[in-house]
């Protein structure tokens, strides 16, 4: 089932293009990383989708509406957190959610309880939020955009500044969601983690989506990463290419396909060069990333 659409978004400030022809979906379940460097246009996108900037062309739908003829049902089932959640420090988590839930229609106290477990601060949410970790305020600040049973999660990165335990808890809680049935956008610099728990990824780079696919297709590329074991890596590195990476002096990563390693093994082996081992290694997201954007990184 789609939730969301998104169909060559565009957005102009002036004469520049910020967002160029921009289209992915997300589906029921979905968990999709949303990625790219500084300036790649993800909040611009995301800001978009949630009708906090104007589109220039193009469209967004959202279970089905979209949302420039029908903007309160389409955004009507979304929660989000736009950089860093809000919260009163002065008030406890329970107040908090108290004041929020009187922003929506029919969020009654069992709504509240059924978030607060589901974020997992039972223990903590009567405590005044001055005294939550980055952590807990991120987990109240996802339980504040769950009062309204969302089938739609926009995250813009959520793990800034969280320690690896308040990572983890956060990648718990989204997988749980997302087994619920709610389609997830999270957009992160942590490319190592969202592999871990995203099944999708959508680059995006310069205002353009360059790739839109499974975590697995995207690691499985083309050219696959080796790592070859020599004798020497000196005595052969003339047969090698310039970006191929010498780890020690008998290791180098290179990445080719299937034809282009037998055709490297043979030339080792014609020239009297001892392979002690070759290893095919999956890409992680980020090394991915980067062969497909060209070598740009996420600053």
């Amino acid at each position: 089932m789609e939730i969301l659409k998104v169909d060559k978004l565009c957005k102009k400030i002036g004469k520049r293009e910020i967002l160029k022809d921009v289209s992915f979906t997300i589906n029921k379940g979905d968990i999709l990383a949303f990625i790219g460097p500084n300036g790649a246009g993800k909040t611009t996108t995301i800001k978009c989708i949630l009708g906090l900037q104007k589109i220039s062309s193009g469209h967004v739908y959202i279970n089905g509406f979209d949302i420039k003829k029908d903007f309160v049902k389409a955004i009507e089932r979304v929660g989000c957190i736009v950089e860093a959640p809000d919260a009163y420090l002065y008030l406890s988590g329970m107040e908090n959610l108290k004041i929020q839930a009187r922003m929506y229609k029919n969020v009654v106290m069992d709504d509240i309880f059924r978030v607060v477990e589901l974020v997992g601060l039972e223990e903590r949410i009567h405590d005044t939020v001055s005294k939550y970790s980055l952590g807990m305020r991120q987990r109240l600040g996802i339980a504040s955009a769950l009062l309204h049973s969302p089938n739609l999660l926009l995250l813009d990165e959520p793990t800034n500044g969280l320690d690896p335990e308040g990572i983890k808890e956060l990648r718990t809680l989204l997988k749980r969601l997302a087994k619920s049935g709610v389609g997830i956008l999270i957009s992160s610099h942590n490319l190592s983690e969202l592999e871990s728990f995203c099944n999708r990824v959508c680059i995006l780079s310069k205002g353009s989506i360059i790739e839109e696919t499974t975590i697995e297709e995207i690691k499985e590329m083309d050219e696959a990463k080796y790592i070859l074991k020599v004798g020497n890596v000196k005595s052969c590195k003339k047969y090698f290419r310039d970006h191929d990476i010498v780890i020690d002096e008998e290791h180098i990563e290179v990445f080719r396909d299937e034809e282009e390693i037998a055709k490297l093994i043979k030339l080792l082996v014609e020239n009297n060069i001892h392979i002690y081992e070759v290893r095919r290694e999956v890409m992680s997201l980020e090394e991915a990333f980067i062969k497909k954007s060209g070598g740009n990184i996420i600053d």
